[in-house]
């Protein structure tokens, strides 16, 4: 199994990420690769506008390190095992991501397609629940 976790400073572009795909020849042992993207959206709900979405410039990540990187990796390999994944691979924005720009990238392998969507989806819930990493919002 290949397990990638990383934070990288600013926004994720392809042309960044590490030149870890070597996993996706792995002699037709891969069914399924799935992609999944957090891009900062345009706006958020602001208590300041009785709830309603207040327009953002982007988002500051903060991290507490080296605890967010250990996390993100048991995370990564504790899901990978769970899932029966060939593969994985978490990148995860540090400091500040504009509005349009990728902050958070999950890409997983295996044999079938239902192995990456659970995956995927246990992947999310349990790193908002349980990995140090918060943001904060960039007003326009």
């Amino acid at each position: 199994m290949n397990v990638v976790a990383l934070i990288l400073d600013g926004p994720l572009t392809r042309d960044r990420e590490p030149a870890a795909r070597a996993h996706l020849t792995a002699a037709g042992t891969i069914g399924a690769s799935l992609r999944f993207e957090g891009v900062v959206r345009r706006g958020e709900p602001s208590e300041a506008y009785g709830g309603q979405e207040r327009p953002l410039a982007g988002l500051n990540y903060q991290t507490y390190d080296p605890m967010a990187q250990n996390g993100l990796e048991e995370l990564a390999r504790d899901v990978a095992s769970r899932h029966g994944l060939t593969s994985i691979t978490v990148l995860h924005s540090r400091g500040r991501v504009a509005v349009g720009e990728v902050s958070f990238v999950l890409e997983v392998t295996a044999p079938h397609r239902v192995e990456t969507l659970n995956a995927v989806a246990e992947f999310i819930d349990r790193m908002k629940q349980d990995v140090p990493i918060w943001n904060t919002a960039v007003w326009q």
